[in-house]
C-alpha cells in the first residue's frame, strides 16, 4: 500500500492532544455518542470503504463550488486553485472517511484529532505540504462544513439494501462523530484556557 503524503496518524511526529480521553468521553456524552453508535459507524465502513472516490467527487464539487471555501486550497496571491495542494490533501480526506467509519476511539485517534486541527490552523497550515496558500482555514467554514459532509453521505449509506432504520442510525453516528471530531480541532482556534 502506498503510503499517503502527510498521514502522520499513530507516528512520533504527532504531539499528544492537549484535551485528555476523560475530557473526550464527556464530550461524547453531551452529543449522545455511545457504542451504538460505534457500532453503526463500523457498519458504514463497508459502505464507504469501495466508494471513498465517488464520494470524495461530491464533497469536492461541492467546496469546489464556493468560492469562499476553495480559497482555503488556493494560492495566497493569485487565489488560483493549487493542484499540488488539493491532491495530497483528498488523499488524507478519503482517509479520514476510512479512520471515522473505524471508529477507533483510542490516545493516537485523538492526538490526530489535534493535528488535523492545527493543520487547519495558522499553527500549521500548508507546512504539510508546503503549500503557498491562504493562512487559515475560516473556523465558521470547517464547523459549517458538518451538514453538508453529512448530508450528502447519507444516499451512499443507503446503496447497499440496509434498512432505513439501519441508514438513519450510521448518518446520525456519521452527524455526531463530524460534531465531535470539528469540535476537537477547534481546539487551536479557541483561546488558552476556554476549550
Amino acid at each position: 500500500m502506498n503510503p499517503i503524503p502527510g498521514y502522520t496518524h499513530g507516528t512520533p511526529s504527532v504531539s499528544r492532544s492537549p484535551v485528555s480521553l476523560t475530557d473526550f468521553e464527556q464530550m461524547k456524552a453531551s452529543v449522545l455518542f455511545g457504542e451504538e453508535d460505534v457500532k453503526f459507524l463500523r457498519m458504514s465502513h463497508d459502505i464507504v470503504k469501495g466508494r471513498v472516490e465517488a464520494i470524495l467527487d461530491v464533497w469536492y464539487g461541492f467546496v469546489g463550488s464556493q468560492p469562499h471555501l476553495l480559497a482555503s486550497f488556493s494560492g495566497k496571491t493569485d487565489g488560483k486553485p493549487l493542484g499540488d495542494y488539493l491532491t495530497p490533501v483528498r488523499k488524507r480526506f478519503g482517509q479520514w472517511i476510512l479512520d471515522t467509519s473505524s471508529a477507533r476511539y483510542d490516545q493516537a485517534w485523538l492526538d490526530y484529532q489535534h493535528e488535523i486541527g492545527l493543520r487547519h490552523h495558522r499553527v500549521k497550515k500548508n507546512k504539510t505540504d508546503g503549500a503557498p496558500s491562504t493562512d487559515v482555514v475560516p473556523f465558521r467554514n470547517l464547523f459549517a462544513l458538518i451538514f453538508p459532509v453529512t448530508f450528502t453521505l447519507r444516499p451512499f449509506l443507503a446503496e447497499q439494501g440496509h434498512s432505513a432504520e439501519d441508514v438513519e442510525k450510521m448518518y446520525a453516528a456519521w452527524v455526531k462523530s463530524c460534531l465531535l471530531q470539528v469540535t476537537l480541532w477547534a481546539h487551536p482556534y479557541v483561546k488558552d484556557g476556554d476549550f
